[in-house]
């Protein structure tokens, strides 16, 4: 089944400005940082930052932790980021239709919603094959790669920062 969920950069930019609001009740000092983080792009504008996470564990904090680091840098950078995350090993669970290991409600609706608001979400073959799973086995908007490692080097070679917890 084809995804038709697309990436509407409009919804980003709300989490940007809804960011700067939620700034503005706290302190002015927030809200100077949220202000200045108000980078968005024009449609079709291409991306200034590039970001790629490596998700390789099934632990609910460890998966909580990136899932709010990536928030953090969507408001932080809008629309000038774009941000991969690659999955494999005990973390391609959050990733697959029916995951082989217990993932909580919270992290698949946070999956869901970041890819909503233009996250890229790859899936490793590799551990797919050793869990006898296809590629079908992926949530749909997920795309597949090879080797997770290998997807993590070649992002870097194209720019993509790399982030490991």
């Amino acid at each position: 089944m084809a995804n038709t969920r697309k990436f509407d950069p409009t919804r980003r930019r709300l989490m940007v400005a809804a960011g700067g609001v939620a700034a503005a009740v706290g302190s002015g000092a927030a809200f100077a940082d949220s202000a200045d983080s108000l980078n968005l792009t024009f449609p079709g504008q291409k991306a200034k930052h590039f970001i790629v996470y490596q998700l390789n564990h099934h632990e609910h904090d460890y998966q909580q932790h990136i899932l709010s680091s990536i928030q953090a840098l969507l408001r932080r950078y809008g629309d000038s980021i774009h941000v991969v995350v690659t999955c494999f090993g005990p973390g391609i669970s959050v990733v697959l239709k029916k995951p082989v290991r217990p993932v909580a409600r919270d992290i698949r609706e946070g999956v869901a919603s970041l890819h909503d608001y233009g996250v890229d979400f790859h899936g490793c073959g590799n551990t797919l094959r050793t869990l006898k799973l296809t590629k079908a086995a992926l949530l749909p908007f997920v795309t597949y790669v090879p080797l997770g490692a290998a997807d993590l080097m070649e992002l870097q070679h194209k720019g993509y920062a790399y982030v490991a917890w």
